[in-house]
C-alpha cells in the first residue's frame, strides 16, 4: 500500500508540474542595465535615449547602463538579460512599425520589448517620437521589480505611525525613525515622519508629510517646493547653528509632472513626481539629489507627500536613489488599503 500510495503521489506531483509554469533561470546583469540587439544603423539614436543622463543627479550618470551587440551575435547566453531591448528591421517580413512588451521571456524577472520595422528610416521616425516612453517603461519594470523585495522587510513601527492617519508605505527595515510628530508649519498642521539609514558611505532619508488640502494649485510645481522647503527647512539641520535645507534652483532646477500608479501597487492613483535636488542653507556645503511623489488625500482632504533624499559625496547615486524612489511608489491612501 504505501508503494502504492508512493507512486500515485508521484504521478500526481508529475502531472501538476505538467501544468504548471515552465522554470526560468535567474535573469542575469544589475539593475538600470539594457541590452540594446539591432543592426549598426539603430545602435547610437537607441543607445543616446536609453543611456541620457538621469535629471536630478549632482553628477551625470545614464539613465541606463547600455550594451549593443549586433543581432547576429544575440545568443542564448545573453538571453537571460534582465532588460532588452530587441530591434527587428526586414523589409520582406514588415510593413509597418509594431512594438510588443513581454516579460519573462528567457528569464526572470525579465523585461523586453521588440520592435519591428520595414526600413531604417521608419524605425527612425518612430524612435523619435516613441523613445523615450520605451525608455520610461523599462524604468518602471525596475522600480516594480525593488518594490516586490521591500514587501518582505519593513519597518512595522514606522508604518503603524502612517498606518494611525490612514496611510502607508513600504519603509525598508534598515530604516529608523528619526521624528514621527504634528509640527506648525506657516499655520497649518503638518504630520511627519522622518525616517533615516545612515550605515555605510551612503545617509538615505525618507520624510513622509500630510498637511490640509485648500486648492488644486497646491499640486504645481511651485507650491509643492515651498512646502518641502518649509517642512524640510525645519526639521533637516547641519552642524552649524542656523543651518537648514533647501532646495537648489541654479543648476537644476526642481521639475513636477503627473505619473500614474505602478503596475504592483494599488488603484490607479494620480500622483505628482518632483525631482531635484537639496542642499544646505547657512551652513555646511552639502546637498544631494531628492525625488517625491504628492499625493491627495480625498478621505481626510489632506496632501501627502513622500520624499527621498540622498546624501553621498563623491559616489554614484542613480540606483541608490532609484531603490529609493521604489519605496515611494509604495504609498497608499485610506482608500486603497
Amino acid at each position: 500500500m504505501k508503494r502504492i500510495l508512493f507512486f500515485a503521489l508521484t504521478a500526481l506531483v508529475m502531472m501538476s508540474c505538467g501544468k504548471s509554469e515552465r522554470l526560468l533561470t535567474s535573469a542575469t546583469g544589475s539593475i538600470y542595465e539594457c541590452l540594446v540587439v539591432g543592426n549598426a544603423a539603430v545602435k547610437d539614436p537607441v543607445c543616446a535615449t536609453m543611456g541620457a543622463d538621469m535629471y536630478g543627479l549632482p553628477q551625470m550618470e545614464a539613465t541606463f547602463t547600455v550594451t549593443f551587440v549586433p543581432t547576429t551575435q544575440f545568443d542564448d547566453f545573453l538571453k537571460s538579460t534582465r532588460n532588452i531591448l530587441l530591434i527587428d528591421i526586414d523589409g520582406h517580413k514588415y510593413t509597418q512599425v509594431q512594438a510588443k512588451k513581454s516579460r519573462d521571456v528567457w528569464s526572470t524577472p525579465q523585461a523586453m520589448i521588440r520592435i519591428q520595422a520595414h526600413d531604417e528610416e521608419q524605425f527612425a521616425a518612430w524612435w523619435t517620437e516613441n523613445g523615450e516612453n520605451i525608455r520610461t517603461w523599462f524604468v518602471r519594470e525596475e522600480l516594480a521589480r525593488q518594490i516586490r523585495f521591500y514587501r518582505a522587510n519593513t519597518n512595522k513601527d514606522a508604518r503603524a505611525y502612517l498606518n494611525k492617519q490612514g496611510y502607508d508605505l513600504l519603509i525598508p527595515e534598515d530604516f529608523v525613525t528619526v521624528k514621527a510628530e504634528r509640527l506648525a508649519v506657516n499655520g497649518d498642521s503638518v504630520d511627519v515622519l522622518w525616517c533615516c539609514n545612515n550605515k555605510g558611505p551612503m545617509r538615505k532619508d525618507i520624510v513622509v508629510y500630510s498637511y490640509p488640502y485648500t486648492a488644486q494649485e497646491q499640486f504645481s510645481n511651485e507650491s509643492i517646493i515651498a512646502m518641502r522647503n518649509a517642512v524640510l527647512g525645519q526639521i533637516v539641520s547641519a552642524q552649524v547653528e542656523g543651518s537648514h535645507m533647501g532646495t537648489e534652483y541654479k543648476h537644476f532646477p526642481p521639475v513636477s509632472h503627473s505619473v500614474p500608479a505602478l503596475r504592483d501597487t494599488v488603484g490607479g492613483f494620480y500622483a505628482i513626481e518632483t525631482r531635484g535636488l537639496w542642499k544646505i542653507l547657512d551652513g555646511e556645503a552639502m546637498g544631494g539629489p531628492f525625488v517625491s511623489l504628492t499625493r491627495l488625500d480625498q478621505v481626510n482632504g489632506r496632501i501627502v507627500t513622500a520624499e527621498a533624499f540622498l546624501f553621498a559625496a563623491g559616489q554614484k547615486k542613480r540606483n541608490a536613489m532609484r531603490q529609493l524612489e521604489a519605496v515611494l511608489y509604495t504609498l497608499q491612501m485610506p482608500n486603497e488599503r
